[in-house]
């Protein structure tokens, strides 16, 4: 039975990009559990020590077999030599699964293994309870033991740290590579950018911390006229700049956030039940039922914490960062774009027409906000008319809700195309944001009122971060497309 697509659809299940783990012995994964934070370091790595001298419980052949035994659960997974000294740690999502694969031909045949791999004498396991708690152990683990083959991870400076700030009245969350001395609470070295990106956003979900770098102050009353960003529509910020909670009770989810970080997850919930109980006797069933959510979504983060799965894709052939930065310059913006929607319309022939609209947010896809649009009003072949029709739906939705718009507006097309769409701002009397179009054939930038485009280099950090969100805009307007398109044969 073909299910029915409706006209405007929230992207909560959609196709995303190949996200394949591409695992690979070399390469530090994210993620592992807190629980190990009582992990005594010293008896990692001497654990079985005792039986370096052992013949038949120590040696190549023998860790082989013992990965047999191995949970198909996620941990994290320590080689030793002959000594009983940690020469590797790993994470993985199944651990049998992963482990396994160094004793096969083609890790003692791969370049960045097969110098190492025959000093294998022995190997261990930790569990964990998701992907996500595996960043936490596995780069502890790393930190601490400096396993000689790590090679990701010699000097703590240049990796990233996940950083709470402690001296302002709304405490801020962000990964940095330059952490400063005071001020500030410090979780790691952690081995990889995305995967701390990964878990942010996947933390974010459930603590709803800002990331934003605003000056915030409860006292000021001009806050209470700011308009708060996306994440506070997607509650997945509680919006301090906009007055929407107190300093203490924001403060108190940076406690818990810090707790879990910490290694107290079991703690953690158990406070968070005690409360929840406590409110629904004082009648308080609002607040009971936000604590109920929020203990449903820690107990469920080890389904939540695929990374692979519930992160949003790094841009890996730019840096996000300075794709943001190029375009504030090339477009002589304010301040540094956070959000960028992208626009592209589908059809074969002038039928099945629909579009698309991606969102990213700083320079990552953000799938929870793309939408998919039906063309209703538009008879044949007419891209001008269906980006009319689908820019002139978004806005005035955001525009009635009260919901910001996005810094940048990305039009797949030429100046025909941004013609369109800002005439549908101009028809629904709506202030647009930036509104911009790159046009395929010489990835033109146009601006409205302005006859000459802007000609980057093909390497541009900016243009790179373009063509991105038009491309992914053209993939997802076409995956919609193909759904319509089998659906109607199916239904003739």
């Amino acid at each position: 039975m073909t299910p029915r697509v409706p006209d405007d659809l929230d992207a909560d299940d959609l196709d995303g990009i190949d996200q394949s783990s591409g695992d690979r012995p070399d390469r530090q994964q994210e993620a592992c559990d807190d629980d190990s934070h009582g992990l005594d370091l010293a008896q990692a790595s001497d654990v079985n020590s005792a039986d370096a001298n052992s013949s038949d419980d120590f040696g190549f052949k023998k860790a082989a077999a013992k990965v047999r035994n191995f949970p198909q659960s996620a941990g994290v997974y320590l080689m030793k030599d002959v000594a009983g000294v940690v020469i590797y740690v790993g994470k993985a999502k199944n651990l049998r699964s992963r482990a396994s694969s160094y004793f096969l031909k083609a890790a003692a045949e791969d370049q960045r293994t097969a110098n190492w791999i025959p000093e294998i004498a022995d190997i261990d396991y930790l569990d964990c309870e998701s992907e996500v708690d595996a960043l936490l152990m596995e780069s502890r683990l790393i930190k601490d033991i400096q396993p000689k083959h790590n090679k990701d991870l010699k000097d703590d400076k240049s990796f990233p740290y996940l950083m709470i700030t402690t001296r302002e009245e709304f405490p801020r969350v962000e990964l940095t590579r330059e952490p400063p001395t005071k001020g500030v609470k410090l979780y790691g070295p952690f081995p990889s950018a995305g995967a701390l990106r990964g878990a942010i956003q996947v933390l974010q979900r459930i603590f709803r911390f800002r990331t934003c770098s605003l000056d915030i102050s409860e006292a000021d009353e001009r806050w209470k006229w700011f308009r708060p960003c996306l994440l506070a529509s997607i509650n997945q910020c509680t919006a301090p700049c906009n007055v929407r909670i107190t300093k203490e009770d924001y403060r108190k989810d940076i406690r818990r956030l810090m707790t879990f970080m910490e290694g107290g997850k079991k703690r953690l919930l158990a406070e968070m039940t005690a409360e929840m109980q406590a409110a629904s006797k004082a009648l308080d069933f609002e607040r009971a039922a936000v604590l109920r959510d929020e203990i449903n979504m820690l107990e469920r983060l080890e389904e939540r914490g695929e990374l692979e799965t519930h992160a949003q894709p790094e841009v890996f052939y730019i840096d996000p960062k300075k794709g943001l930065a190029g375009l504030r310059k090339v477009l002589d913006l304010s301040e540094t774009p956070r959000v960028i929607e992208g626009v592209d319309i589908a059809h074969l022939g002038g039928g099945e027409t629909v579009a698309s609209l991606v969102q990213f947010i700083d320079g990552l896809p953000f799938k929870p906000g793309y939408r998919r649009f039906r063309i209703t009003d538009v008879d044949g072949i007419d891209d001008y008319r269906s980006i009319y029709e689908a820019v002139s739906r978004r806005f005035r939705r955001l525009s009635d809700d009260g919901d910001s718009f996005p810094d940048i507006l990305l039009i797949d097309g030429g100046k025909g195309q941004l013609n369109a769409a800002m005439a549908a701002f101009r028809d629904q009397e709506i202030s647009p944001p930036t509104v911009i179009s790159l046009a395929k054939r010489d990835e033109e930038i146009f601006r409205p009122g302005i006859s000459e485009p802007i000609v980057l280099s093909k390497n541009a950090f900016g243009l790179r971060l373009l063509q991105y969100v038009r491309d992914e805009s053209h993939r997802f307007a076409q995956h919609y497309h193909h759904i319509l398109r089998s659906k109607s044969t199916f239904e003739r």
